[in-house]
């Protein structure tokens, strides 16, 4: 297990994910305190959030994570007076 300050985690993120993907664990410190561990998804003892629930099964080949945010819902809008098509004709003449 090694230690690492948040700026130096920022400016060296690759090479410490690396030592957690090969099944080290990562200390984040802030001002000297610890405040957050990197850890394998496969070691994690309670996973409670979805979103780490999720990346255990992506992690062993049983899910895919989404690549984008997904679509907010979208409320249909009604609209009154003539068909905006016939306005835009209408103008383009």
């Amino acid at each position: 297990m090694s230690t690492v300050g948040i700026k130096e985690l920022k400016n060296r993120l690759t090479h410490y994910l690396r030592q957690t993907k090969g099944g080290g664990e990562i200390v984040v410190t802030e001002r000297g305190q610890a405040i957050a561990v990197i850890q394998p998804i496969r070691s994690a003892s309670r996973l409670a959030s979805r979103e780490a629930r999720l990346g255990r099964l992506a992690s062993r080949g049983l899910a895919v994570l989404p690549t984008e945010k997904p679509l907010r819902k979208v409320r249909m809008v009604k609209v009154s007076g003539p068909p905006v098509s016939r306005t835009i004709l209408e103008e383009r003449r």
